[in-house]
């Protein structure tokens, strides 16, 4: 005979309409008193109706997720992967699963937001898209609470990691070790690239440096190919830079091969910076000098920015959470050759 509310209420000692609060997450349920009827139900086997509790709650309990990157990395990407096992853990603990939306059921093409209300997702978390798409515009300007991750749109909530303040790290970073000469070679076009650029005009001004509009150069995110190139082309300049800042860790093992094509040594000739903060690139030698960032607040902030607007629609407002970086101090950034020179004169 199958388990039901009702056995679950008699094991507690609580009324049936308190437990079936507790299982909905009602505000007016203690902590104590969710627990001890989850703890109850799963002693039993009890597990709740999803449909019968969207029908009750006017909820599916279902976070959607817009993932759309093209760079081919997809879940294998170190800093979306635990951006999204962050934000999935957070959701879980308030008890929402997660579904990824995209254009296709099957063969049948769909918008963004077409899915979304095919899925009755409750919200969604914009982690990586292009956010100047017309249907990731549609999706945002719907009726649909939305959170996006490192991109702001005007009355919708957002977490950015400090994009400027990462820039302005590893600069002072390079300055402090007697380097004047810093080029910066960024990603393609995003919100992020926007920030990470005034980041580093910002702390070459506050150093009275002028940038030299050649330091500063494009490439790709996660593309050590583009990255090899931009810096040659630099280091084969007649006044090369002495200290480059890369778009990315894996961009670094680019600036590597690159700076082993030309016989120079890192750091002693070469200085390189990377950004992200990724475990593996910290078992390069020499260790790279880069910038962590916190996925996991930046995920779990995503989280509950996205389920109290769910569930607080009158009194959740329009938040940004702005989430702080960490300079992780390595080998790869070293004092600079010309000050490294004349200490030795």
């Amino acid at each position: 005979m199958a388990v039901t509310i009702k056995d679950v209420s008699a094991k507690c000692g609580l009324s049936i309409s308190t437990v079936s609060k507790a299982f909905n997450n009602y505000a007016d349920i203690s902590l104590e008193t969710r627990e001890l009827v989850q703890r109850t139900a799963r002693e039993i086997g009890y597990y709740p109706n999803a449909i019968a509790r969207t029908l009750k709650t006017n909820r599916s309990y279902n976070l959607g997720v817009l993932f759309q990157e093209k760079r081919g990395t997809g879940l294998t990407h170190s800093f979306f992967a635990s951006v999204l096992d962050a934000f999935k853990s957070a959701g879980e603990k308030r008890g929402y699963d997660i579904t990824f939306i995209n254009h296709h059921i099957g063969w049948t093409g769909m918008t963004y937001l077409e899915h979304c209300r095919y899925r009755n997702v409750d919200g969604v978390c914009v982690v990586c898209a292009d956010f100047y798409a017309p249907e990731v515009i549609e999706l945002v300007d719907s009726n649909l609470p939305v959170v996006t991750i490192d991109h702001s749109f005007n009355n919708r909530s957002c977490v950015l990691s400090d994009n400027i303040g990462g820039l302005k790290l590893l600069v002072d970073a390079a300055y402090q070790k007697g380097h004047r000469k810093i080029a910066y070679v960024h990603g393609e076009k995003s919100s992020v690239t926007e920030n990470r650029i005034i980041g580093f005009y910002r702390a070459m001004q506050e150093h009275g440096l002028n940038v030299n509009m050649d330091f500063v150069v494009e490439a790709l995110y996660d593309n050590p190919a583009t990255s090899m190139q931009a810096v040659l082309n630099l280091m084969n300049r007649p006044d090369p830079p002495t200290c480059i800042l890369l778009p990315d860790d894996h961009s670094t093992l680019g600036a590597l091969q690159a700076a082993k094509q030309l016989n120079l040594r890192v750091p002693e000739d070469l200085s390189l910076a990377g950004y992200d903060g990724i475990r593996l690139t910290q078992m390069l030698q020499p260790r790279l000098t880069t910038i962590e960032q916190d996925t996991k607040r930046i995920g779990a902030q995503a989280a509950e920015f996205l389920i109290d607007r769910i569930e607080n629609p009158r009194t959740a407002g329009s938040e940004t959470a702005t989430i702080p970086v960490k300079l992780l101090e390595g080998e790869s950034m070293g004092i600079c050759p010309v000050k490294a020179d004349a200490a030795n004169s």
